[in-house]
């Protein structure tokens, strides 16, 4: 089936930097709690594992910064331990948490079209719902169903959260998903779900050219042109 002829009936968003400005706060707690433990990364060591599930984005970044120390599970949960205390923190007490541009328009565009919404995520369920409680996006005014990395068996940028989100919406067919985000781990994990519409956002922790080298079907500035994208995606023009 051409994927272009299907209307897309569920828009699956990413979190921190697609749909909750972040100002770097995923980077900062991440390398604080490495820091803690005693291992230096940079920024953009943290930008190469963003959006995957962070216990693995940890022992991602121990296997390749954390020198010949050998590091043990108990280790990498001790780190993660730290990073979720920092960022709920941060979500709960910082003055700049707030959505994204444009995103609540989005939402309720396309919820208002027939589209469902739902978020996934690299965070586990606890900073998830810190972070639903402060925009006050809990119930179902504005969300449809919400996926954190904790509760499916592989995190991006494998399949598994798209296809929790699209058995909560009874969602059958992958071209009628439309998965949004601003990391390549976003894209890697749609196209890995055979999603319809595989969108990149660019005002979020990486720039158009780091993105548009992962698999994607439209590259866009901000979540305002989003709507055309999906609502246009599946029309079909009379002759």
């Amino acid at each position: 089936m051409d994927s272009s002829n299907v209307r897309i009936e569920l828009a699956v968003f990413d979190v921190a930097g697609t749909t909750v400005r972040d100002d770097d706060a995923v980077h900062d707690c991440l390398r604080g709690a490495l820091a803690d433990a005693g291992v230096r990364v940079t920024r953009a060591d943290v930008n190469e594992v963003m959006g995957i599930a962070k216990p693995v984005a940890i022992g991602m970044l121990l296997a390749r910064h954390g020198a010949s120390r050998r590091w043990t599970t108990s280790h990498i949960d001790e780190i993660h331990s730290s990073f979720l205390r920092r960022m709920i923190a941060h979500y709960q007490n910082s003055p700049d948490v707030q959505p994204m541009p444009n995103t609540e328009a989005t939402f309720a565009k396309l919820r208002a079209a027939g589209v469902r919404i739902a978020l996934d995520t690299g965070f586990s369920r606890v900073i998830l719902d810190t972070i639903l409680s402060r925009l006050g996006w809990t119930g179902s005014q504005v969300l449809d169903v919400t996926v954190a990395s904790d509760e499916v068996a592989h995190g991006r940028p494998h399949p598994d959260l798209i296809e929790k989100a699209m058995q909560l919406t009874e969602v059958t067919n992958p071209a009628a998903v439309a998965k949004v985000g601003d990391t390549p781990a976003d894209l890697e994990e749609g196209s890995a779900a055979h999603c319809g519409l595989v969108v990149g956002v660019t005002n979020g922790s990486h720039t158009i050219d780091q993105l548009k080298r992962h698999p994607h079907t439209h590259l866009i500035s901000h979540l305002g042109l989003l709507p055309k994208v999906v609502l246009g995606h599946g029309m079909v023009t009379a002759p």
